[in-house]
């Protein structure tokens, strides 16, 4: 299997490879075309800024790339966020949403926590209907470990949510695309039953 994580600049990849390296895959780090479309499964990884994503992918000519992706794609924290339709965590120069790549529906939104504290940080539950192949073997309820303060709210494309002050997107996927917004290299063996459940799809 060649798997191919892109190099967003922007994203802890070191961590991501050793991941998928513990499952025995040996990916590669890139954002070369050739690699990208060569794949048999792309991993997008990010951290940071909306804003400074899509600056990054857009200046690494990524966008199109990514968006035309025939191949199973999961993108991790803000390489989930990046997926949705925009982003209000920073603001376009016009004082407007920043748009993201538009593959899956809903906006990325500051966390609406009450007296909870942002950023949501350490583990928490999923709640799914355990039917996605992307989640076999996972359990309604699982944790997962999350460290974010935006988030996608709950759509038709949401395969789990989680609850922090208020319902979000836990895992999105339509057609060949995936998020976690949480950090499945750093989810103990649930994280790693994702990682595996997606080199088999």
């Amino acid at each position: 299997m060649k798997l191919t994580i892109i190099d967003t600049g922007c994203a802890n990849l070191s961590s991501v490879k050793m991941a998928i390296q513990r499952l025995g895959v040996e990916p590669i780090v890139s954002c070369d075309a050739a690699d990208i479309k060569s794949a048999d499964k792309l991993i997008l990884p990010g951290v940071g800024t909306a804003k400074a994503a899509m600056r990054n992918l857009q200046e690494r000519k990524l966008v199109d790339l990514i968006r035309e992706a025939k191949q199973p794609l999961l993108g991790f924290c803000l390489g989930m966020q990046m997926l949705a339709e925009a982003s209000e965590e920073s603001m376009n120069d016009e004082g407007g949403l920043i748009d993201c790549l538009g593959i899956v529906p809903g906006r990325i939104r500051l966390m609406e926590v009450g007296n909870l504290r942002l950023p949501h940080m350490g583990w928490n539950q999923i709640e799914h209907d355990e039917t996605h192949p992307l989640l076999r073997g996972i359990r309604s309820g699982s944790y997962f470990y999350f460290v974010h303060s935006y988030a996608l709210e709950v759509t038709e494309a949401t395969l789990a949510s989680c609850d922090y002050g208020q319902p979000f997107t836990a895992i999105v996927g339509r057609d060949n695309f995936f998020g976690a917004q949480f950090h499945p290299e750093r989810s103990g063996s649930a994280g790693a039953r994702l990682l595996q459940n997606f080199l088999e799809l």
